[in-house]
């Protein structure tokens, strides 16, 4: 077997990509793109956010954010947060066509076009790291995406960012089920 070597990079299947909303100190609506992140504990995320974002600024104010679900019908509007900086495009959030509703939970925007949102207070954040460390208290789903009473990841379209082609994947192929598919080999 041939492998290619792409050294010490941040390169890993899947990676989420999540728009994480603020609230700045006027109450205006503020969006990023990130990928580097993960669910550390049961109630608590973890995110990489350099400092100079406009987002931590705005979380620094209010102590709160939302991580919403990117999905494949609104890859655009997702896509343009991460390019645009809120630094210099104060309307970036309705640029990318989103509109919001405030979290009953956090002192956060839930952005109503994505269907799934983490609603969290912020535990901590390093800037030296940049690690962002979230206290889950609420995730909301879009009653639209249900199926049965359970999201239907075929109806959310959740989307992968791919670092090894700079893409964008929807997700949504079962192809096992979680703590029974291996069952066969015990």
């Amino acid at each position: 077997m041939s492998r290619k070597n792409y050294g010490a990079k941040p390169l890993s299947y899947p990676q989420p990509v999540w728009i994480i909303a603020t609230y700045d100190e006027n109450g205006v609506p503020d969006a990023m793109n990130a990928a580097w992140g993960g669910i550390s504990e049961s109630d608590e995320i973890s995110v990489c956010l350099s400092a100079n974002h406009k987002t931590c600024k705005n979380f620094a104010l209010t102590g709160a954010f939302t991580i919403a679900m990117a999905d494949a019908k609104h890859v655009a509007g997702c896509d343009y947060v991460g390019i645009a900086s809120g630094n210099e495009v104060p309307d970036k959030f309705a640029r990318a066509g989103f509109t919001a509703t405030k979290s009953e939970f956090v002192n956060a925007p839930v952005i109503n076009e994505l269907a799934v949102s983490m609603e969290c207070r912020v535990k901590s954040y390093d800037p030296e790291s940049c690690i962002l460390k979230g206290e889950i208290v609420n995730v909301s789903v879009d009653e639209d995406v249900l199926t049965n009473g359970k999201p239907d990841v075929s109806k959310v379209q959740p989307i992968a960012f791919d670092p090894f082609n700079g893409t964008y994947h929807v997700l949504g192929a079962c192809v096992g089920k979680a703590w029974g598919a291996g069952k066969e080999l015990m």
